[in-house]
């Protein structure tokens, strides 16, 4: 009994030497190293979403019936409107507390740079919604299949912001973004992203396109997002200053879409009340997300 306790005595000793004969430089690299696998597998969750809803293709049938695609437009909306008031919005107004009573200003300035930012893209790349009969922006001759992935690349953009400047502010240590924040804003960007991958893959399956074409098209449309976000988070020392600018103009771009492609979606046509039901499913479910795991 001796002897084992001795082994066992030594070999906590030689774990606690190795432990604190550490090289701090070793320390930190391994620190750096698990922040860059957490930002990494963050950015890619909203895009795993797209390619999981547009995997759908293969498994329903070509149309998607009228309340279905008004139950996805509509929870896709709660949870954009709530990602852009507990996640974007409300730490933007955190990080200008200092400034008093006018610690709104910089949410408003960045919140319209964001609106107007998606009216010029809007304006000037041309695009087609589902079931819309005419193509939106400068006129073109590029196939209606091909717009419709356009109209779904312009969705994506600000979602793909929104994350890559939540982890931003993340890797830079800024205080008022949490990993679990921007774990919770990744989840949610991607549970919305399912329908959204769907949306878009089943349409084109519908236009005549094959369902393995198809679903590429709609895996390529939330490309945009893990490349914008990474784009964002590269240039973090850029980032960090415009801190509160930037977390409310992604939070401007996204209402914009919400306002100006969605809410119409889950309206159109027959009524029926499964649209604004399924908004307040979404908005409620990335609200707890957000504060459950922030």
């Amino acid at each position: 009994m001796t002897h084992f306790k001795t082994v066992i005595i030594d070999k906590l000793v030689i774990a606690n030497y190795n432990l604190f004969s550490l090289d701090p430089v070793q320390i930190c690299y391994k620190e750096n190293s698990d922040m860059n696998t957490d930002v990494l597998v963050g950015l890619m969750i909203p895009f795993a979403g797209t390619a999981l809803g547009s995997g759908c293709v293969f498994f329903m049938k070509k149309e998607m019936g009228p309340k279905m695609q008004k139950s996805l437009a509509g929870f896709a909306s709660g949870v954009m409107v709530a990602a852009s008031i507990w996640s974007l919005i409300i730490p933007a107004m955190e990080l200008t507390e200092n400034m008093g009573r006018l610690s709104f200003l910089p949410s408003v300035v960045g919140f319209w740079l964001g609106i107007f930012f998606l009216l010029l893209l809007d304006c000037v790349i041309p695009h087609l919604h589902v079931h819309a009969e005419k193509a939106e922006g400068p006129k073109t001759k590029l196939q209606r299949t091909t717009m419709m992935v356009f109209a779904v690349v312009l969705h994506n953009i600000p979602e793909g912001m929104a994350v890559g400047v939540v982890y931003a502010g993340l890797v830079s240590g800024n205080t008022t973004v949490t990993a679990g924040g921007a774990l919770a804003l990744a989840i949610g960007i991607a549970i919305q992203n399912f329908p959204e991958g769907a949306i878009i893959s089943m349409p084109l399956c519908a236009e005549g396109e094959s369902k393995g074409k198809a679903f590429r098209h709609g895996v390529l449309s939330g490309a945009v997002e893990p490349v914008g976000a990474a784009l964002t988070v590269l240039a973090t020392g850029l980032v960090l200053p415009a801190m509160p600018y930037l977390l409310s103009f992604a939070a401007g771009a996204m209402i914009y879409v919400v306002v100006e492609e969605l809410i119409p979606e889950m309206s159109e046509g027959e009524h029926s009340n499964i649209g604004v039901i399924m908004f307040a499913v979404g908005l409620t479910l990335m609200m707890a997300l957000d504060v459950a795991l922030g």
